[in-house]
């Protein structure tokens, strides 16, 4: 793809859907974008822009595309013991109150994941609530309704979590109101959009890996600003923080960065270019 077009479909991409490019990288999008306009039996760009344009589920279709939806109930089963046997009792054993931010969460596997898992380990004296967050709005809708779910989706579900917090019908799972009602979604774009207030535990897993360096330092950064002293950011299994003691991170487990008591640090990250 030669640069005059990417940087066409940047642009139109930005208008239409918010999605800045810049901040992805632009080898795998290059793939991605050559791949669906073949299928989409378009001749070229403009006209499919023109299209998606005027037709607000094919642009929908498109945003879920680039937004790479990809996710399971319990995905790395040995991460998610280690997070229940030592991560959520030792936040628990020192706060009340926990508040949980699961940062570009698809369609919910993961809120569900932690809820379930945090339904188990906490006592009567605990309250928690969980936020869930993702850029594609068509994602949030299945979230909030609670499925369907495949079966491969809830693979690494116990039966008696299934049970617990699943209804079936015709090889669909749904959650059950109860597990739901625990969770608040809102669309939320990771690099551009404020982030409110301060998280116990921050879960952000397998998306940095499409963003440029640059996208990867700011967000870690932001993440860092937005959990207490002491909290937990829970990254994906093939991810690193690079320089996460200057950022103010200590390594608590692979995949576990916990923010230190007291930054001492002077780092400041770049900002990635919005056009």
């Amino acid at each position: 793809m030669e640069d005059l077009e990417y940087n066409y479909i940047k642009r139109k991409l930005l208008t239409l859907t918010g999605i800045d490019l810049n901040c992805y990288k632009a080898p795998q999008m290059q793939r991605r974008l050559k791949a669906y306009l073949m299928r989409s039996g378009y001749p070229n760009w403009p006209k499919f822009f023109r299209t998606i344009q005027a037709d607000p589920v094919k642009l929908s279709k498109f945003k879920d595309y680039l937004t790479i939806n990809v996710s399971s109930f319990f995905r790395d089963p040995e991460k998610y013991n280690y997070l229940k046997s030592v991560v959520l009792p030792d936040l628990l054993r020192c706060r009340s109150t926990l508040r949980i931010w699961s940062a570009g969460c698809s369609r919910g596997q993961e809120a569900y994941s932690i809820a379930m898992l945090l339904a188990k380990v906490s006592g009567p004296r605990h309250q928690y609530r969980i936020l869930a967050t993702d850029i594609d709005r068509s994602a949030l809708e299945w979230a909030r309704a609670g499925g369907p779910y495949s079966a491969d989706d809830v693979v690494n579900v116990s039966g008696n979590l299934r049970l617990n917090y699943f209804n079936a019908h015709n090889n669909q799972y749904w959650i059950k109101e109860e597990l739901r009602r625990k969770i608040s979604f809102n669309q939320h774009n990771l690099l551009a959009d404020p982030i409110s207030g301060k998280f116990d535990l921050i879960i952000c897993r397998n998306v940095v890996i499409y963003f440029q360096p640059e996208a990867k330092q700011e967000l870690y950064h932001r993440f860092y600003n937005a959990l207490k002293p002491g909290g937990i950011l829970f990254v994906g299994g093939t991810e690193i923080i690079p320089k996460a003691t200057d950022m103010g991170f200590e390594t608590a487990s692979i995949s576990f960065y916990r923010r230190k008591e007291a930054r001492n640090s002077h780092f400041k990250p770049s900002r990635p270019r919005v056009h």
